[in-house]
């Protein structure tokens, strides 16, 4: 028998994909998508360009089945945030392969996801596979500010190309938990928060800054928002998705932080033990039980010597996957307010502009069933040492926008990484980069996807 053709090596391809530099903004994902394209016309695959921005277009192509499964959609985003003010060991989009790691923005965020689904994709045309059913590949831009040129667009513009499609795979899982030290975690992203931003508008009286002892001044009002959001919290709400991660994750650790993790699944504590666990999963844990609120951009006249009128405070929320409204979380942060604030009533006269809402996924988290076990099969098999884990995104990522045309989407790019790895934390950061052997592996696990799943 003829030796099995080897697998097309997505590391070539993923530094191929960092050297553009589809930096978003402007974006420029053309140069991009037309190299993508030629790699499947190279293996007789056919795709599309298309979208409202000739210089950002989105390439959409469908590789035919064996007729043995549903179809499956593949997604991901050519584009990149930016490396403005950063600094890098390397540069960022010369896609150096140093000591087994491949160096540059895009490394995980997430070109070298791209590399994988296309390294599978090129791996079954290599071997003369089909794949199990229908596969579409939709590789777009501008996720990284809002979707509306790239998957937003195509969901709204495009939806007959995705038509009856049950299941997408999209960006996230990988090694990003470290609850227990000595153990590889591969989390599979089954739900998503959305994004809730609002605008406060804070005013009192004004005039000259030499005088002191004025009550209730906007500036007052903004110490008492920002102390409630640095020192209280949202409530908790056990989701499913969320309770059956605590569930697995009780199970996987021991000692007290397992009790610890009983606790706040069963309602017992509202805090998360941040004494016994990494900050980062610590953080990451905090993010995923309650809806969270962020200030991120404070407003001001810039006049030193004038006490403001009026202050705005726009503020980054994310609301849990479930059938929480914008009203139910804006009443959670009036209270959160209240609690902290002098007067004790500031909370509920708080001025709240609505300044964008996420998506919101009608099936709210997809169903744990026979397609989400056979991501977690795949897993065991490739590493028997780990553990499959599902997981809540605290951010939110295109899959809301493909989870509106009715499939349930999944989070699922796996990397075999050492375990504790916090490789995914240079993501948006300097020196992002990812080892070549964990780009492989979520190659190799993809290919066992496409040949096989329900």
């Amino acid at each position: 028998m003829p030796a099995r053709t080897a697998a097309v090596d997505p590391i070539p391809i993923l530094r191929d994909l960092i050297r553009f530099r589809s930096v978003n903004p402007p974006g420029d994902e053309r140069a991009c998508a037309e190299y993508i394209a030629g790699l499947l016309a190279d293996a007789g695959i056919e795709s599309r360009l298309l979208g409202p921005d000739p210089e950002r277009p989105n390439l959409v192509a469908r590789i035919p089945g064996r007729g043995e499964a549903p179809p499956l959609l593949l997604h991901g985003h050519s584009d990149v945030v930016p490396t403005d003010g950063q600094e890098w060991t390397h540069p960022p989009f010369d896609a150096l392969l140093i000591d087994g790691e491949v160096w540059g923005r895009g490394a995980i965020d997430m070109k070298g996801g791209l590399a994988m689904m296309l390294s599978a994709l090129l791996t079954l045309h290599a071997r003369g596979e089909t794949p199990a059913g229908d596969v579409v590949l939709a590789v777009v831009s501008d996720e990284e500010n809002g979707s509306r040129v790239g998957a937003g667009w195509l969901a709204t513009h495009h939806p007959e190309l995705f038509e009856g499609i049950p299941y997408c795979i999209g960006e996230d899982g990988g090694a990003v938990l470290t609850v227990d030290p000595g153990r590889r975690f591969h989390p599979v992203g089954v739900a998503e928060k959305r994004a809730c931003w609002l605008r406060l508008t804070l005013r009192g009286r004004g005039g000259h800054a030499s005088r002191q002892g004025w009550p209730n001044l906007a500036v007052h009002q903004l110490t008492d928002v920002l102390t409630a959001l640095r020192d209280g919290r949202l409530p908790v709400h056990i989701t499913p998705a969320l309770d059956r991660m605590l569930a697995e994750l009780g199970t996987a650790v021991g000692g007290e932080l397992a009790a610890e993790i009983v606790a706040l699944r069963k309602g017992e504590r509202t805090t998360v033990p941040y004494e016994l666990m990494d900050t980062a999963d610590a953080v990451y844990l905090d993010s995923t039980i309650r809806h969270t609120v962020n200030a991120t951009i404070i407003r001001t006249p810039e006049k030193i010597n004038m006490i403001p009128a009026e202050i705005t405070v726009d503020l980054d929320g994310r609301i849990l996957p479930g059938d929480f409204t914008v009203e139910d979380y804006v009443a959670e942060l009036r209270a959160l307010v209240n609690e902290f604030s002098a007067s004790g009533t500031l909370g509920d006269e708080l001025e709240i502009e609505l300044l964008l809402e996420g998506s919101r996924n009608p099936k709210n988290e997809p169903e744990l069933g026979p397609f989400y076990e056979r991501l977690t099969d795949i897993l065991r098999a490739a590493d028997p040492d780990g553990l499959p884990i599902p997981m809540i995104t605290p951010a939110s990522t295109d899959a809301r926008l493909f989870a509106n045309l009715g499939m349930d989407c999944y989070g699922w790019l796996p990397m075999l990484l050492p375990a504790g790895s916090r490789y995914q934390e240079n993501m948006h950061d300097a020196d992002e980069r990812v080892p070549a052997d964990a780009v492989r592996f979520g190659a190799d696990c993809l290919y066992e996807l496409l040949l096989d799943h329900p």
